[in-house]
Order: C-alpha cells, then sequence, then structure tokens
C-alpha cells in the first residue's frame, strides 16, 4: 500500500512524476482519393495512409502537495517523429476536406443572413476549394490561411486563434489542464482519483448533470486491489469522463492483468442508450458530437474506422473496414497495484460536412485515427515484477507456510500433553 500511494518515498512515485513508459502516438490520416466526384455528389472514397509514427514524453511540473490528501500537477507532453517506425514522412502530401472552410461553413449557420453574405463572398474571393492538399506536417502542426484573418476580422470570436491552423498544434509541448487527484496516504482506496481539473469539479460541455461528472482518475493509475467489473477516467481530450468495462483476466510478461475494454455504449447516441442524452445533440450511434468542446466546430469523435457504430456510417463512405483486433482499445491493468502494464487507447477524428460548394451530400467524413500506445519493458518492468508481483507473492507463500507450521506446533504440543497424561 505504501508502495503505490503518492508519495515521494513511495517506490511508484518516481514512475508517476516522470513516466519511464516508451508511448507512441500513431497517426493514420483519411485521404479522398475522388474529390472532384465528391463535389458533384458521389460517395466518398477514402484511401488510409500512415501510420505516422511520434515518440511522446511525458512529464509532471508544479507538482503541489495539499493539506486534504492531494496533489496537482501539469503534465506535459512533447512528441518527435520516428521516421523509421513510420510508413511515410511529414513532407507527404495528402488530399483532405478543407477543414477551416467546411467548418466555417457549419459554424456559420446561425449568423444573421448578413453576416454569411460576408463570409461567403470572402470564400469566394480567396478561392478557397472544398478539399486541399497539404503535406503531413501542416496537418499536424499547423499552416498558415488567409481565410483565419478574415473570419477573425468579419466575425471576431467565431474561431478562437490566429495565426496557424494543425489538428495537433495544441497537442505538442503542451499540458491536458491542471489536475488535482488523491494521494491515497490518508485512504488508499481514493489514491490517483480526481478531485477537480482546472479548478472544476465538473465540465459545463454537456446537456445533463451525469455527462459533466469527472470521474474516476486521471487515466495514468488506478487504486489498488481492483475488482474485474469496470474502470473509469477523466480524459481532457474527449472533454468528458469515460467508463472501461472487464474484459479478461490473463498475463502481460508473466505479470497478472486485467484487461478492460470500450462497452459499445461508449459512444452510442440518446436513443440507444439513454444516459448519454446529455452529450446529444447526436446523430447515429457510435459517434459523439464534441463541438459544444471543441470551438463548436461540427467535429465528432468515435473509434477507428466506425468500430463499434451504425453501419450507415461506414456504408456513407468507401474504405472503411472495422476491425476489432485493429481498431478497440484496450488497458491492461495490473490489479493488485491499479497501475497499467499494456495499453492502446485509440480514438477517430471525424468531420461533419454539408454542401458548401457543388452537390455535395452532407455526410461524417473521417479524418484521421490516432493511437496512444505503451508497455512497461525492461528495466522498469523487472523492478516493477520484483518489488510489486514477486515478492508479495513469496510473502503471501510463507504466510501459509508459517500457518501450517503453527498448526503442526499447536498439534505437537496436544499429542506431548496428551501423551503426558
Amino acid at each position: 500500500l505504501q508502495n503505490v500511494r503518492i508519495d515521494p518515498n513511495s517506490i511508484s512515485f518516481s514512475m508517476w512524476k516522470d513516466i519511464p513508459i516508451p508511448f507512441y502516438l500513431s497517426v493514420h490520416f483519411f485521404e479522398v482519393v475522388n474529390p472532384k466526384e465528391v463535389l458533384q455528389g458521389a460517395k466518398p472514397v477514402l484511401n488510409q495512409r500512415g501510420p505516422y509514427v511520434y515518440r511522446e514524453l511525458r512529464y509532471k511540473t508544479n507538482i503541489t502537495f495539499h493539506d486534504n490528501d492531494t496533489v496537482s500537477f501539469l503534465e506535459y507532453r512533447k512528441l518527435f517523429f520516428q521516421p523509421d517506425m513510420s510508413n511515410g514522412s511529414e513532407e507527404e502530401y495528402i488530399v483532405v476536406p478543407n477543414i477551416l472552410m467546411m467548418g466555417a461553413a457549419v459554424m456559420m449557420e446561425n449568423l444573421p443572413n448578413f453576416v454569411k453574405l460576408l463570409l461567403s463572398g470572402a470564400l469566394a474571393g480567396l478561392k478557397q476549394e472544398a478539399f486541399m492538399n497539404r503535406t503531413v506536417g501542416e496537418i499536424m502542426w499547423g499552416y498558415e490561411d488567409p481565410l483565419i484573418d478574415t473570419i477573425n476580422m468579419l466575425v471576431p470570436g467565431l474561431i478562437p486563434f490566429k495565426g496557424k491552423f494543425g489538428l495537433f498544434i495544441e497537442l505538442n509541448n503542451s499540458n491536458s489542464g491542471l489536475f488535482t487527484v488523491n494521494t491515497g496516504v490518508k485512504n488508499i482506496s481514493r489514491v490517483h482519483m480526481v478531485d477537480s481539473w482546472n479548478g472544476l469539479k465538473k465540465v459545463n460541455y454537456w446537456r445533463s448533470s451525469e455527462c459533466n461528472m469527472i470521474n474516476g482518475t486521471a487515466g495514468e493509475l488506478w487504486p489498488p486491489f481492483m475488482s474485474p467489473t469496470s474502470l473509469e477516467f477523466y480524459s481532457p481530450d474527449a472533454c468528458r469522463s469515460m467508463t472501461l468495462v472487464y474484459e479478461q483476466s490473463g498475463k502481460f510478461k508473466d505479470v497478472p492483468i486485467y484487461r478492460f475494454v470500450a462497452p459499445k455504449t461508449l459512444f452510442a447516441n440518446g436513443t440507444d442508450y439513454p444516459p448519454n442524452e446529455g452529450f446529444c445533440p447526436c446523430m447515429q450511434s457510435g459517434i459523439q458530437n464534441v463541438s459544444t468542446c471543441r470551438l463548436n466546430a461540427p467535429m465528432f469523435i468515435s473509434h477507428p474506422h466506425f468500430y463499434n457504430a451504425d453501419p450507415a456510417l461506414v456504408n456513407a463512405v468507401e474504405g472503411l473496414h472495422p476491425s476489432k483486433d485493429q481498431h478497440a482499445l484496450f488497458l491492461d491493468v495490473h490489479p493488485m497495484t491499479g497501475i497499467p502494464m499494456n495499453c492502446s487507447i485509440k480514438l477517430q477524428l471525424n468531420l461533419y460536412i454539408k454542401q458548401v460548394s457543388g452537390k455535395i451530400k452532407p455526410v461524417v467524413l473521417p479524418l484521421l485515427w490516432f493511437a496512444e500506445s505503451g508497455s512497461i519493458e525492461g528495466s522498469v518492468l523487472k523492478q516493477f515484477y520484483t518489488n510489486l508481483v514477486l515478492i508479495p507473492s513469496l510473502l503471501d507463500y510463507l504466510q501459509y507456510i508459517f500457518l501450517g507450521l503453527s498448526v503442526l506446533l499447536i498439534i505437537s504440543a496436544a499429542v506431548t500433553m496428551v501423551m503426558s497424561q
């Protein structure tokens, strides 16, 4: 118990502070093969590109212990491109939707008509097209677009950023918000459980109190002595708490683990799963509208290739092949300590597009999917196995040996007493 609480004197503290596990971010893009035909109403044909792999370094700063058995921290991420592990370079060009243009077209639906006319004229004057040919690096880390300045001038606040636009521009060298979690020093059953995020006990993105709740841990470690039921964590990337369910027991390199996976209800709509009504407005099951926490852009998250989603989403495009082996997320946790041994968290980012030019049909179009994967290996695994698996197991066996010896001593003493009489 002393080894798994958040305490500078515990074995796991250094692992918690500067995560020694090699994490990798693998990004797969969906290239639109037939952009001209899509503008004429044809079904989008997609070709998966990648993966483009990045080594991910995580470390905590601003670690502050409080008197109420909690600790606050900021966790930063740095990403480094790994050419040898990637299927392609960041200089490769990919045809994808013009995210700014199509997103703005949906975002300005509720604006006054004269503003719509101004923006429509600006789009035409800038010769913005529905699809763009950009490099992987530009899509990931940002590119300059005159449309950004134009929108900021005509409708200040519609998009709360300036300069470059990139899907992962805020991920590199950034933190996921100020987490305050329980240390477990006074109550080990609460260790790693989130007390607040950015000072909030709940968020205000969603339409119900239940959906706005910040539940579980920060997604790194869990309390010890886990039961084979479920686990929860708050994900700033998804702007919500998530619950994974127990699937099976097993071993990872001789370490006992529980495997937790996403239930089919994770991204179900409110009709199929009423508790998710608070995440609506909803479309088909299998995608979640995250526009309220993503600058009001028409963005949706899902499992890769619309795995576990309504078949209508898969059939609306060509080129998707959902598979549990390739697209299901999982988390393998050592149940005695609550420490993850192996994980692969996979999510897909989708853009809802409407008719902005030509005869393009409304569709939820996959942009990319990514997997954040990591496992305990090498000297860290050896130390973990020795201190938190092998030694406790030996002590467990020893207590039974001592119990057996004590029983023998009692029997021997009883026999001696009987014989002496």
